[in-house]
């Protein structure tokens, strides 16, 4: 079930020939990014780069004229969980940086987001691919795959230890943090979310690459093979990446459960306010509605700005004391498959709690259990 998108749509060196085609087509969803502005594209009708026309803000400008002075990459702390566009913009063209757009989508949305990766992309960003990164021996969707399995993929991406990463998306912050909580998982501590992701980068004015094809194309689909044969007891490439797996960051259901018992945890659903009270039918087949006993919710789009940036720590710290959360105690995270979940992760880190485990399976796991109880908003009233 969470077999690779590039096994499911666009496998291997097919890429290229597909990928030409669906460019010059221009799906329809893309309308709107062609209309934003004037493009300007370079001669190599493979590998383009333009520039919208939107106005470009003063404090840009006066950044990009001091980029190393005042956005280098020994000053950022890893305390802070996102990075502004104008210090990744400052920042691009440095050798130990990598920049991975991580962008997946609800299947109910209708993108693609390697399609999409392929029409525009912020320059020199590699693909991650949420689903092709995962566990092959479950049937939940993008689980958590396995040490080796996650130092060979991210290998085959080209990605070292001594890399800063910059993971962004294209809804602004979504399944980019996802992505930063994975590394986080495999301990490697500097990465970080582009705060606002790709909508705000090109809003800002800055440079988006196009391309048909390419290395990226090339070591996304590698970087699915090599998944693929971990899982299969075939042998790999060398690796360039070692993991370091920080256990008290991820959850497993039987950690939920001894919670519902105990409350050594405080735990928060990232779900709609719909879909935790029970009201709200599930998305997924077979999943009971409802909620894990004693959690509460705040939903993930509470901790974001109207651009999709992260709240700042005033605003973060207030939303969470409305929900009668205490950041002296420890809290554990949950929302549908283990994606938004990481944004609470997030907006937490920015509070001071780098520590916050997510439940992986999340509800989808836990609503598929016939023992597992469950809670609704009428038996909880």
């Amino acid at each position: 079930m969470a077999s690779s998108l590039f096994a499911r749509t666009l496998l291997g060196h097919r890429l290229f020939h597909s990928s030409s085609h669906s460019l010059c087509q221009k799906p329809q969803f893309f309308t709107s990014l062609f209309n934003k502005g004037t493009e300007h594209f370079q001669a190599d009708p493979t590998y383009r780069r333009y520039r919208t026309s939107a106005w470009v803000p003063r404090v840009m400008a006066s950044s990009v004229a001091g980029a190393r002075a005042d956005f280098s990459t020994q000053s950022v702390s890893t305390k802070e969980p996102v990075v502004s566009v104008d210090w990744l913009h400052a920042n691009l063209k440095e050798p130990d940086l990598k920049v991975l757009d991580a962008s997946w989508y609800m299947p109910d949305e209708q993108r693609n987001p390697i399609q999409e990766y392929q029409v525009a992309h912020i320059p020199g960003a590699l693909f991650f691919d949420v689903d092709g990164i995962s566990d092959r021996n479950t049937k939940l969707p993008h689980m958590l795959p396995s040490e080796e399995a996650f130092a060979a993929a991210v290998s085959a991406l080209g990605i070292e230890n001594k890399d800063d990463l910059v993971v962004y998306d294209g809804k602004g912050i979504f399944s980019a943090a996802r992505v930063w909580w994975m590394f986080r998982v495999f301990g490697h501590d500097r990465v970080w979310v582009l705060d606002g992701g790709l909508p705000r980068w090109r809003a800002s004015g800055f440079d988006v690459e196009s391309s048909a094809s390419g290395d990226a194309i090339l070591k996304a689909s590698a970087a699915s093979e090599a998944i693929e044969k971990i899982y299969k007891g075939q042998a790999v490439g060398p690796t360039t990446f070692e993991t370091k797996f920080q256990p008290h960051l991820v959850w497993t259901l039987d950690q939920v459960r001894k919670n519902v018992e105990e409350g050594s945890h405080q735990h928060i659903d990232a779900r709609s306010k719909a879909r935790f009270d029970g009201t709200a039918l599930e998305p997924r087949k077979g999943i009971r509605s409802g909620h894990v006993p004693g959690s509460k919710c705040i939903p993930f789009p509470q901790l974001l700005d109207s651009s999709a940036t992260l709240l700042p720590a005033d605003k973060l710290k207030a939303r969470f004391d409305e929900e009668g959360i205490s950041l002296e105690s420890p809290v554990v995270t949950s929302c549908g498959t283990g994606v938004t979940a990481c944004i609470l992760a997030l907006g937490l880190h920015r509070l001071g709690k780098p520590d916050v485990p997510v439940y992986d399976g999340s509800w989808t796991e836990w609503g598929a259990q016939s023992d597992t109880p469950v809670d609704s908003s009428t038996e909880s009233a």
